[in-house]
């Protein structure tokens, strides 16, 4: 079975898609841009959307009953591959190395929704 998850501590789905599906102990998430939650708004800056991107995360993997520490593999979309350092920068500060950095891949993107800067998903165990 799967259950849909959804939290207030993150923005909500901007179309028709959820914030998260559980099966079983495997938590997919739908990528999170860098919406800053108290404004609704995009935040300003790459490295800011980095830290509200994995922020939200972080809360829809807490309502999923999982965290960051729990996630195997994540894909990373950024709107211009020259902010890789930034992003993977503040990336690195959201995961811990004693728990095993997840999986991840980094692509650069036409564009992405609202005109984002950055926007991560992943794929995590649940408790």
């Amino acid at each position: 079975m799967k259950q849909r998850i959804h939290t207030e501590k993150a923005p909500g789905a901007i179309g028709p898609y959820s914030q998260a599906i559980r099966v079983g102990d495997l938590v997919y998430t739908s990528g999170q841009l860098g919406i800053d939650p108290a404004t609704g708004k995009l935040a300003e800056g790459v490295e800011r959307q980095a830290e509200c991107a994995l922020n939200n995360l972080r809360e829809v993997l807490r309502a999923a009953g999982a965290s960051l520490d729990s996630v195997v593999k994540t894909t990373v979309f950024v709107a211009d591959m020259k902010d890789f350092a930034v992003v993977n920068a503040v990336y690195a500060s959201y995961f811990n190395e004693e728990a095993g950095y997840p999986g991840r891949s980094c692509v650069q993107v036409a564009g992405l929704p609202l005109g984002g800067l950055v926007e991560i998903e992943c794929v995590a165990l649940c408790r």
